[in-house]
């Protein structure tokens, strides 16, 4: 039984995973270029296009196995726990050395998009609550500064941290980028984070977690995503009525938060007709008159296939000839489809083992929530289609994975945890 002993977390691995997560919803690739570190370019070093909380949670692997007494012992222990995080991790590394051996791009990506989220979700395996209660508290605090940012950014028309490629700004685009870049980044995490305070994050009280939804809100207007809009408002929308008509059906009513919704009721449609009467939805509406072509790239990409023979889209084409068809079809923005921009890149082959390690570990993290985590996983599974997400380099599915684990703690988790 001595083998099987279990060391307790410590308190510089707890350290270590709460200033990574902080760095990974508080730093940008426009904020990382200001301190010269060239995150969303093509230029620099290779070492530069990696995160640096993915860097940081390779350091806090590292440590936690050596005080853990056996490096080996230890990431036997953490796969036993999550076999499916540890099949994904797997995967994702042999996948990014093909990547290396065949010379395509994705190397980057293959680490920050899969390789980080597993490590963080073996790290977290070991349930240690103190951890759990700092990263609660770094995702509401990080998320609410956010939120302020982007309406400060919408209100001034300055961008304090604008997405840069290359240290290029895209001067025609006043959408806010707070501190998670992209707009539309901040619109998938800002919409997720809205579905969580729904139907997650007990440890808030009702009224400060419908305030922080009245603020994401406001929030995802600045930041002009269309889908994250529209599913938030669809998938949300749904979720309240369906569990007002539960509590109702049980008869048991609070008057507080009858007298509280019916009240918000009363001043919403007021709030929302001021709002536009003074212009604050003016560029979300504008997104939805004029999207830049991406309702057109949804179509065009699926036209790429028809040029490609049978072996290339196993194994995946030559990239020169998908570049060039690319600029030929006007697709240079992206291939607004995960699945399809994989497999046009990598080939169904290489597409099909990623997206099985992908579904694996989502379940798993699933199964690690309390129920309520099926809003914003559906929400999630949904954005994540509607762009190149991640089939890209991106840190999107590590910052849904914090989000789950740490607002879905099940009851009798921490209970069991607290006993002990």
């Amino acid at each position: 039984m001595a083998g099987r002993r279990v060391v307790p977390v410590d308190t510089l691995t707890r350290l270590g995973l709460t200033v990574a997560v902080l760095l990974l919803f508080s730093l940008s690739g426009g904020m990382l270029w200001l301190a010269g570190y060239n995150y969303d370019g093509l230029r620099g070093s290779a070492l530069s296009k990696i995160h640096p909380s993915t860097y940081l949670f390779v350091l806090v692997f590292i440590w936690r196995s050596c005080t853990f007494g056996n490096p080996v012992g230890y990431a036997i222990h953490v796969a036993n726990k999550r076999p499916a995080t540890t099949l994904m991790a797997v995967i994702s590394t042999v996948l990014l050395f093909v990547v290396i051996l065949r010379q395509r791009p994705g190397m980057a990506g293959m680490i920050d998009t899969f390789v980080a989220p597993a490590l963080l979700v073996l790290l977290l395996s070991e349930d240690d609550e103190k951890t759990f209660a700092r990263l609660q508290l770094v995702i509401h605090v990080v998320m609410t500064v956010n939120a302020l940012l982007a309406l400060f950014e919408f209100g001034t028309k300055h961008l304090v941290f604008p997405y840069r490629f290359d240290g290029a700004v895209f001067v025609n685009d006043l959408r806010s980028t707070a501190l998670q870049g992209h707009p539309l980044s901040n619109a998938t995490v800002t919409s997720i984070y809205v579905l969580s305070l729904l139907s997650g994050a007990r440890a808030l009280s009702t009224p400060v977690r419908l305030a922080l939804v009245g603020l994401q809100f406001c929030a995802l207007v600045a930041f002009g995503g269309r889908s994250g809009m529209v599913l938030t408002i669809v998938l949300g929308g749904a979720y309240m009525i369906i569990r007002g008509l539960a509590q109702l059906g049980t008869g048991r009513v609070n008057l507080l938060g009858a007298a509280l919704v019916i009240m918000l009721a009363a001043l919403l449609p007021l709030a929302i007709a001021l709002a536009g009467y003074y212009g604050f939805f003016d560029a979300l509406l504008e997104r939805f008159v004029s999207d830049s072509g991406s309702a057109n790239a949804r179509v065009e990409m699926f036209d790429l296939f028809r040029h490609l023979e049978l072996r290339d889209l196993i194994v995946g084409p030559d990239i020169d000839l998908l570049d060039s068809m690319r600029r030929i079809t006007g697709l240079e923005q992206g291939i607004e489809n995960p699945i399809l921009r994989l497999t046009l890149y990598q080939g169904a082959f290489f597409t099909l083992l990623i997206f099985f390690g992908f579904a694996l570990f989502m379940h798993e993290v699933a199964r690690r929530c309390h129920t309520g985590i099926w809003l914003p996983m559906l929400g999630w599974l949904i954005l994540l289609n509607t762009s190149e997400s991640i089939a890209s380099k991106t840190t999107l599915m590590t910052k849904f994975v914090v989000i789950a684990l740490a607002l879905y703690r099940p009851a009798k988790v921490v209970r069991q945890r607290t006993r002990a």
